[in-house]
C-alpha cells in the first residue's frame, strides 16, 4: 500500500505481490519479496520514479531550495536527503574521448582551483579534477587512453600533464587565450608610450592677454596633479617595495627569499626585480582610471575663468550634471587655481590607455567614426604606436585566417622592433611553439570549455558557496 498525491488528491495504491521462502537451512536469506518493475525496489523506502524526481531537483537547485521546492510539489524530503541522493548518483560512462578540452576553475577564488575536462565532440563535461596540477591531468590521461588532441590554455601545468599522460596527442593552444595574452602586452606597450596619446597642440598653452599668466597656471596645475598622484598610498608603497627589492637583489638574495622577507607574492617580487626604473611600475597609477571629477574639468575651467570661484556654487552646478564625487575632492582640485588666480584653458583630455588598446584590438570596421578618427590621429603622430598597430593587425589576420605557418615570420618581425613588452609575449610563444602553431592552424578551440566553466560557476553560486567538491562534481557531470 502506498499513499501518493495525484492532481492534488491523496491516492492510495494497493499492490498485490508474492513472497517466497527458502527452505535451505544453509541459505542466509530466508524470504524473498517479488518486485514490480518501475514501482518498487528492494530495500528502498521510495519508488524509482520518486527517487528520480528528487535527484532531478537536487541536481537543479541547492539543497535547502530543493527541499522547499519538493515540499510545494508534494514530495516531502529534507536537504540532507537531497544531498545524499545526489552523491549516490553513479557517474555517467566516459567512453573514449578523442578531443579533450582542459581548463581550470575556482572552487574558492584565490585559494582552491580544480580542473574541468570536456569531450569536445559532444561538448559535455566528462570529469572534474580536484586540483590543476600536471600530475593529476597526466594520471587521468593514462587511465583514459585514446585522446589524440588536447585543447588547453597557456598554462604550463596542463602542457606538462598532456605531454606526460598522452605523449602522442597534439596540443592546441586556444586562440582566445592567445589574443587575450597579446592584449595585455599591447596595453603595457601603449602605457610605455602614453605621452604620444596627448595632442601636442594642447600641451603648449597659447598666450592670451585677457588671462593672467596662462603658462604659470598650466605649470601649477600640472604640478598639483603630479603631487596628488605621488602622495597616494599605493604609489608610496610601490616606491618602498621597489627600493627594498632592488636592495635585497644587490645583496644576492633570491626571488623566493625576498618574497618571504617582504611578505610579497613571488610574481610581484619578480615584476619589481625586472623593472629597470621605478617609472615602469608607476605608469598605470599615473594614468589611472578617470575619477568622478574628470569629465567636469573643462566646465570648471570655463566657469572659473568667467569669474565663478565659489566651490559650493560650482559643486551645485556639476551635481546637477551628474557629479557624484565629494566636496573635498572639488576643493582640492580648485586649490591651484586660487594660488595663481586663473584656470588653465579647457582642453580635451587625452584618451585613456585602455580605450586606445580597445581601438587597436578591435576590427576597424567595427569602430565608430569618432573612435576610428582618434586612433588614426594618434597613429599619425606616433611611429611607435603605428608599428604596434601593424603587428596587432598582422596577428589578428594570422589568427582569424588560421595561418599558423606565418607565426615564425611574425615573431621575427616583432623581435626586430623596439617593443620589450611584446618580446616577452613572443618568448612565451616560442616556449609553447607547437601548441601555438596548432591553435593558429587547426579548427579546435576552447570555447565550449569556457561555456562549461561559466555554467559551473552558476551551479556553485546556487549552492551558496558551501558545496563540497564531490557534490559539485556530481552536479556538473549529471546535470548537463
Amino acid at each position: 500500500m502506498a499513499d501518493v498525491p495525484v492532481a492534488g488528491q491523496s491516492v492510495v495504491l494497493w499492490l498485490r505481490m508474492r513472497r517466497f521462502f527458502c527452505d535451505n537451512e544453509t541459505c542466509p536469506l530466508k524470504t524473498f519479496a517479488e518486485q514490480v518493475d518501475g514501482v518498487t525496489s528492494a530495500h528502498a523506502r521510495r519508488s524509482p520514479r520518486l527517487r528520480g524526481m528528487l535527484e532531478s531537483i537536487g541536481l537543479a537547485v541547492a539543497a535547502r531550495a530543493g527541499a522547499r521546492l519538493a515540499a510545494r510539489l508534494g514530495l516531502i524530503t529534507g536537504r540532507d536527503t537531497l544531498l545524499r541522493l545526489v552523491r549516490a548518483i553513479p557517474d555517467p560512462p566516459i567512453g573514449t574521448v578523442t578531443v579533450l578540452g582542459v581548463d581550470d576553475f575556482a572552487v574558492k577564488r584565490r585559494h582552491t582551483y580544480g580542473t574541468i575536462l570536456l569531450d569536445m565532440a559532444t561538448h559535455r563535461p566528462v570529469d572534474l579534477l580536484a586540483d590543476r596540477t600536471a600530475e593529476s591531468l597526466a594520471a587521468w590521461l593514462r587511465a583514459h587512453p585514446g585522446v589524440t588532441i588536447v585543447c588547453r590554455d597557456r598554462a604550463g601545468a596542463y602542457a606538462e600533464g598532456a605531454r606526460l599522460g598522452a605523449p602522442g596527442a597534439q596540443q592546441v593552444a586556444d586562440r582566445w587565450h592567445l589574443w587575450h595574452g597579446l592584449a595585455g602586452y599591447v596595453e603595457k606597450t601603449i602605457r610605455q608610450h602614453h605621452r604620444d596619446l596627448r595632442d601636442p597642440d594642447h600641451d603648449i598653452p597659447r598666450p592670451d592677454p585677457d588671462r593672467v599668466a596662462p603658462l604659470d597656471v598650466e605649470q601649477v596645475t600640472i604640478a598639483a596633479d603630479i603631487d596628488r598622484v605621488e602622495t597616494q598610498a599605493v604609489v608610496v608603497r610601490i616606491r618602498e617595495h621597489y627600493q627594498a627589492v632592488q636592495q635585497l637583489l644587490a645583496e644576492g638574495e633570491s626571488i623566493s627569499g625576498i618574497s618571504r622577507s617582504l611578505r610579497l607574492d613571488r610574481k610581484t617580487v619578480r615584476r619589481f626585480a625586472r623593472a629597470t626604473t621605478i617609472e615602469e611600475l608607476l605608469i598605470k597609477q599615473r594614468d589611472g582610471r578617470p575619477g568622478p571629477l574628470e569629465r567636469f574639468k573643462p566646465y570648471l575651467h570655463e566657469r572659473w575663468n568667467q569669474g565663478c570661484t565659489t566651490a559650493t556654487v560650482l559643486l551645485a552646478e556639476i551635481r546637477e550634471q551628474g557629479y557624484t564625487g565629494s566636496y573635498p575632492a572639488l576643493t582640492c582640485y580648485l586649490r591651484p587655481f586660487r594660488t595663481v588666480g586663473a584656470a588653465p584653458p579647457a582642453t580635451p583630455a587625452p584618451p585613456k590607455v585602455r580605450d586606445v588598446t580597445r581601438w587597436m584590438l578591435q576590427h576597424p570596421d567595427d569602430l565608430d567614426d569618432h573612435d576610428r578618427d582618434r586612433l588614426n590621429e594618434i597613429l599619425a603622430r606616433s611611429s611607435a604606436l603605428e608599428r604596434l598597430s601593424f603587428h596587432v593587425a598582422s596577428f589578428a589576420e594570422m589568427m582569424t585566417g588560421r595561418h599558423g605557418e606565418r607565426l615564425d615570420d611574425w615573431t621575427a618581425a616583432v623581435e626586430a622592433d623596439d617593443f620589450p613588452e611584446l618580446h616577452s609575449f613572443t618568448a612565451g610563444l616560442k616556449r609553447d611553439h607547437a601548441a601555438v602553431v596548432n591553435g593558429l592552424t587547426m579548427e579546435h578551440n576552447s570555447g565550449a570549455v569556457e561555456g562549461s566553466v561559466s555554467r559551473l560557476k552558476s551551479i556553485k553560486r546556487s549552492m551558496y558557496g558551501r558545496a563540497k567538491f564531490d557534490l559539485l562534481r556530481k552536479k556538473i557531470l549529471c546535470r548537463f
